[in-house]
């Protein structure tokens, strides 16, 4: 059964009832409209607290969680947003029914309850006042944002080299849109790679951008006015891989009724990307190793050996290491391509880059096609992006903007035309208790996928720490945590 849970801080009005005739705007509202609970967010002293709760305790049975706030100062936003948030994410997770009282606390407390409460924590308001009671309220008015991490995160100094840096990204990566800190790092690494001439391995999700960073980093490489071939090793048949590959000669195998050159020889000189490599066969992986080696193969069919000069990026969402250790894919070949590593994060976890993205892709849509020109998000469609967990990343983002664009009948894309253009996917580890044991089931497998969708729920709803993270997933100890992350490759 849903809790119906109010969400306050605990304000002065409050503290002063205890010694007046008045209630209080916490205790109006206790008494006004049934909860089940309540839990306050507070910044007062220990002693002034413990004494209002104990006369709250007398006057409601309402059961009461307080919980104490390092606010820098009561006005402070970025303190007081960090706490609310983290509070309202637990709810979240709990999937309580929750009311915040807006009353109690500072101007700017309020500010950031109508914030969070209008967007990322869709709930109810109430508020008390002595001439009209406790009300519900009703805010007339829509809001879209997406929290980015406060400035005061970032020292001083850091915000001088970033004000007086000079040296522009290089324009092979401006494509790479973003505002998040981690992708940040992430392009300058890449920008550092490119200007090397090592292997490249990219990790990512399907749809976080793997070919953008590679083709980035060739266009800002030595070799960019050299050939840039990329291959889906996944979409190739396997017995055709090698020819693929490395290239035939006429006759080679049935079918082969010319001479044929392999994307190692069309990317002489310049660099071959070659995508989800981590499907490519044992058999092959040998040859790949030994053109690495020593830069030189033989076509299927001829005698002689062809040299090239070809720089290697690699991406794949399959996890190698463990490939490595389950014998699947070679370790002196991992070793080899894995020189510059680059782990690309779903989109879900790019805090701040929705709504950029989203703005962007729309406004490229409306560039490739007159018709989509001018194309706006409301605020309420934008909440139900922000919402959606976006499993195709940025793909998926886009394919679903592009039909929102095309089937909405003005220039505003509408909830209910965003709601119609995503894909609602069934939970992967939905019906883990429903399989059927006859036919033998990977118990740990089960386990490990009920771990990747909790964890990182776990950790969104404790702003990324791990301790909080632990108890909320049962764990001893945020070690135990990081055991389970570095084990499952969750980052």
């Amino acid at each position: 059964m849903t809790k119906r849970t109010l969400i306050c801080w605990i304000g002065g009005k409050d503290l002063s009832a205890v010694d007046s005739a008045q209630d209080g705007p916490i205790l109006s509202t206790l008494k006004a409209v049934p909860f089940d609970r309540a839990i306050f967010l507070y910044n007062y002293p220990e002693a002034q607290v413990s004494n209002y709760l104990a006369w709250l305790g007398k006057h409601s049975t309402v059961r009461v969680q307080a919980t104490k706030a390092e606010l820098t100062s009561p006005i402070h936003f970025a303190d007081i947003y960090e706490a609310a948030d983290q509070q309202l994410a637990m709810q979240k997770s709990a999937q309580a029914e929750v009311s915040i009282l807006l009353s109690p606390g500072t101007p700017a407390m309020q500010a950031v309850w109508i914030l969070l409460g209008k967007t990322r924590y869709p709930c109810q308001f109430y508020q008390s006042s002595l001439e009209q009671g406790v009300q519900l309220v009703d805010i007339p008015f829509e809001l879209s944002m997406e929290y980015l991490p406060a400035a005061k995160s970032i020292g001083s100094d850091r915000i001088n080299q970033l004000a007086n840096a000079s040296a522009p990204v290089n324009a092979a990566f401006d494509n790479i849109i973003t505002r998040n800190n981690r992708m940040q790092t992430l392009k300058a690494q890449a920008q550092v790679l490119a200007e090397r001439e090592v292997p490249v391995l990219i990790y990512g999700e399907t749809g976080t951008g793997k070919e953008l960073f590679a083709r980035a980093i060739h266009n800002a490489s030595q070799r960019a006015d050299k050939p840039f071939v990329p291959v889906n090793c996944g979409a190739i048949p396997p017995d055709l891989v090698d020819s693929m590959l490395f290239g035939h000669k006429k006759g080679a195998f049935t079918g082969a009724v010319s001479d044929k050159p392999g994307v190692f020889s069309q990317a002489d000189g310049g660099t071959l990307f070659l995508d989800e490599f981590g499907e490519l066969d044992p058999s092959v992986q040998v040859r790949l190793l030994r053109v690495l080696q020593e830069g030189s193969f033989t076509p299927l069919g001829a005698s002689k050996e062809q040299c090239v000069n070809v720089r290697l990026i690699t991406a794949t969402h399959r996890n190698l290491m463990k490939k490595v250790s389950d014998g699947t894919f070679r370790e002196d070949l991992f070793y080899r391509i894995a020189v510059g590593v680059l782990h690309l994060p779903p989109l879900r976890e790019r805090e701040g880059d929705l709504t950029l993205l989203a703005k962007r892709v729309l406004k490229a849509i409306g560039e490739k096609d007159s018709g989509l020109k001018d194309k706006k998000i409301s605020p309420e469609a934008m909440n139900i992006i922000l919402r959606h967990p976006w499993r195709g990343n940025v793909r998926e983002l886009q394919s679903s903007l592009l039909r929102a664009a095309l089937w909405c009948h003005t220039d505003m894309i509408q909830a209910e035309d965003m709601r119609q253009s995503l894909f609602l996917m069934p939970e992967r580890s939905s019906g883990i208790m429903t399989q059927d044991i006859s036919q033998g089931i990977d118990l740990k497998e089960i386990v490990d996928n009920v771990a990747r969708h909790y964890i990182p729920l776990a950790l969104d709803a404790a702003q990324g720490k791990k301790t909080r993270a632990a108890q909320l997933l049962g764990l001893n100890n945020y070690q135990t945590l990081s055991n389970w992350m570095e084990k499952l490759d969750i980052s």
